[in-house]
C-alpha cells in the first residue's frame, strides 16, 4: 500500500507541477490565460514592488535551501527518501503557483515591438527559449528531475539508479542549458513592461547565484571531472573561446589563468568590490 500511495502521489505531484509550468509560460508570454504578468491586480509603484520583490524572494529561498545537500540530509530523515525529491517539486510548484496568482502588474512599457520583425522574432526566440529547457530535461533524465522515477522504482521493489555524470547534446555547448532556456523565455517578448523586467532581471539574478550554490554540490559529487567539464564548457552563453592551457613559468612551475567563471559567485563580488 506504501507503495502505491508513493507512485499516486508523485504522479499527483508531477501532473500539478507541468500544468503549472505550462500557465507560468503562458504567464510570461501573455497569452490567453486569465492573469498574465502584464494584467490582472495592479497596486501603486511601491505597493507592486514590495509585494512581487517578496514572492520572488519567497520562490529563490524556497529553491535554494531545499537543493543543498546538507538540507537534503537533514529533510530525508523526515520525509522518506522515495518522495523526497517529489516534495521538493511539490513545495517549488506552490511557491511558483503562489507567484503567479498574487502577483502585481506594473503595466508601464519599457518598449513594444508587437507588429514589428523583431517582434516576430522574438516570439520565435521565446519559444525557442522554452523547447531548450524542455529537451535538456530530456537529455539529462526528466523523469528523475522531477520526482517520477524514484516512486516508480519504489514502487517495483527497486533501489534507483545513482545519477552518473554525463554531457549529452546541449550540455557540450553550455552548462546549464536549463537555465538558458529559462533566461531566454524571461527576457524574449516583444512588449516588456516594468513589471515584466522586474520579473526577468530578479530571476536571471537568482539563476546566476543558484548556479554558483549548484555547481559547489556538482564539484563535491564528481571531483575533477566536473571542474574539466566547467573549464572546457562555458556556463550559459554558448561558443565562448576555450580556457587557454595553463602557462608556465620560467621555472618551469604551472600557471593557471584566472576566469571568473571558475570562481564562486562570493569570490566574484569580492574581487568586484576589491
Amino acid at each position: 500500500m506504501k507503495r502505491a500511495l508513493a507512485l499516486a502521489y508523485g504522479i499527483c505531484v508531477y501532473l500539478f507541477f507541468l500544468g503549472t509550468l505550462l500557465y507560468a509560460i503562458a504567464f510570461v508570454g501573455s497569452f490567453t490565460v486569465p492573469k498574465t504578468i502584464d494584467t490582472g491586480t495592479t497596486s501603486s509603484i511601491s505597493v507592486a514592488m514590495s509585494i512581487n520583490v517578496l514572492l520572488l524572494t519567497v520562490f529563490a529561498l524556497q529553491h535554494s535551501v531545499m537543493a543543498r545537500q546538507g538540507f537534503k540530509k537533514w529533510w530525508t530523515k523526515i520525509v522518506p527518501k522515495p518522495v523526497e525529491r517529489a516534495t521538493f517539486v511539490l513545495s517549488a510548484t506552490i511557491a511558483l503557483a503562489e507567484l503567479l496568482w498574487q502577483w502585481r502588474a506594473i503595466p508601464s512599457i519599457v518598449w513594444d515591438l508587437r507588429g514589428t520583425t523583431a517582434g516576430v522574432v522574438l516570439i520565435g526566440v521565446f519559444v525557442s527559449g522554452w523547447s531548450i529547457l524542455l529537451l535538456s530535461t530530456f537529455l539529462v533524465n526528466h523523469f528523475e528531475l522531477f520526482g517520477l522515477e524514484q516512486v516508480w522504482s519504489y514502487f517495483r521493489g527497486h533501489e534507483p539508479k545513482a545519477p552518473s555524470f554525463k554531457t549529452p547534446g546541449l550540455y557540450r555547448l553550455v552548462r546549464h542549458p536549463i537555465y538558458l532556456g529559462f533566461v531566454i523565455g524571461f527576457w524574449a517578448t516583444p512588449v516588456m513592461t516594468w513589471g515584466h523586467l522586474l520579473f526577468a532581471v530578479a530571476c536571471t539574478g537568482y539563476i546566476l547565484v543558484g548556479i554558483a550554490f549548484e555547481e559547489r554540490d556538482l564539484i563535491a559529487a564528481y571531483g575533477q571531472a566536473y571542474r574539466d567539464y566547467r573549464r572546457r564548457v562555458p556556463m550559459l552563453i554558448p561558443f565562448r573561446k576555450p580556457t587557454k592551457s595553463p602557462q608556465t613559468t620560467g621555472a618551469g612551475t604551472a600557471v593557471q589563468p584566472v576566469l571568473y567563471e571558475e570562481l564562486t559567485f562570493e569570490e566574484i563580488i569580492n574581487r568586484m568590490n576589491a
